[in-house]
């Protein structure tokens, strides 16, 4: 059995997404298996909720589990930046992004998101052309190096790299759990075992390179604020250094106090407290940033 996602920082959603109007439009641009959703539906009687997911499948768990609520939830299936892109409902009042990976990708979606399962190396959140096997069997030595270092903050990115080349020729890497391994013999032995598997950081570089998550996250910086219904607000939730830098420089650049329009509600980012990292340790490295658009706002 496949255990539901659990969604971090609720509290903190909650106390700051707070809609200025009695019948808000909330957009969850990432709907995931619709925790949030749920909250805020819950919440405020009068508002309607329109989660984004470029996953098909994660966007029809969230409406399963969604049902009861009826008109006041829709599900779109896209990446939140094309889809704010080219928004045609009102103004939403609350904007909400999750940047996590759900649990399901991990334990349930079979794509090889996991180093501990024998998957396909695939890795794809939405049905985008190449994928995490593509991208570890032709990048040349040097390329593959720089994606692991970028997007991974890895180390020994050299060495793995170079260890991926030699074990590719003539047996291209097909499943998760071979790539781990190879990876693991490329570290040195003092540092294989560490608080993180060896593979961790390699596994977010390639799952950051196929989806092009920080190119969409700073496409999605440029349009979602601007979106905002006036008195409206956006709220990122970040898991690793390279996501939250994104969003704090964007935020900063459209802080009143420098020049900007919006308000900055999070001076610092809020993270969980002792107590849900205790319960949902995926939660650890969560912060939370939030912005205000003005109720007078020129565009």
């Amino acid at each position: 059995m496949i255990p539901v996602h659990v969604s971090v920082m609720p509290t903190q959603v909650m106390d700051y997404l707070v809609p200025q109007v009695d019948s808000p439009l909330i957009v969850d641009g990432t709907l995931g298996e619709g925790g949030h959703s749920s909250r805020f539906l819950e919440a405020y009687p009068k508002a309607r909720v329109i989660g984004i997911d470029a996953d098909s499948v994660m966007a029809g768990r969230a409406s399963e589990r969604l049902v009861s609520w009826g008109n006041r939830f829709q599900a779109k299936i896209g990446w939140t930046d094309e889809v704010l892109q080219t928004w045609t409902e009102d103004a939403p009042d609350i904007i909400l992004m999750d940047l996590g990976i759900s649990i399901y990708h991990y334990e349930g979606r079979g794509r090889g998101f996991s180093f501990r399962s024998d998957e396909p190396l695939d890795m794809r959140l939405g049905d985008q052309d190449q994928s995490a096997a593509d991208l570890v069997n032709t990048l040349p030595e040097q390329e593959l190096a720089d994606v692991i270092y970028k997007y991974g903050e890895e180390r020994f990115s050299r060495r793995i790299a170079r260890r991926i080349v030699e074990e590719r020729r003539g047996n291209p890497f097909e499943d998760a759990a071979r790539l781990a391994a190879v990876v693991a013999t490329a570290y040195p032995a003092k540092a294989r075992h560490g608080r993180l598997h060896a593979a961790t950081r390699t596994f977010q570089a390639l799952r950051i390179a196929v989806n092009g998550e920080l190119d969409r996250l700073e496409s999605l910086l440029k349009t979602a604020p601007q979106l905002l219904a006036p008195g409206g607000r956006l709220g990122i939730i970040s898991f690793h250094s390279l996501e939250d830098r994104i969003v704090k420089h964007a935020f900063r650049g459209m802080d009143k106090r420098f020049g900007g329009q919006f308000e900055v509600l999070t001076r610092k980012p809020l993270v969980p407290d002792e107590e849900e990292c205790r319960q949902n340790p995926p939660s650890r490295s969560a912060k939370f940033r939030v912005i205000e658009k003005p109720l007078e706002f020129s565009s």
